[in-house]
């Protein structure tokens, strides 16, 4: 499952799921500043605090920011 970390007043973040749209890839959307839980999950993720937009399929491999050839190498696309 492809989760991405975001805030929502980042222009970068709606880059990325506009992308991931436009690539038919289904993705589940962790707010940070809404949700406690994501935001320490991303931080363990990354080791950053606030870094959005994060983007992984394993919890283990990211993509921060949004950078289409490394996110279609993530995503294998």
């Amino acid at each position: 499952m492809v989760k991405v970390y975001t805030i929502q007043s980042c222009p970068w973040c709606h880059k990325v799921k506009r992308y991931l749209k436009s690539k038919d890839v289904e993705f589940e959307e962790l707010d940070i500043e809404k949700d406690a839980a994501a935001r320490e999950a991303c931080k363990k993720l990354t080791g950053m605090d606030w870094a959005v937009p994060v983007t992984t399929i394993d919890g283990e491999h990211y993509v921060i920011d949004f950078d289409k050839e490394a996110l279609d190498d993530l995503l294998c696309l």
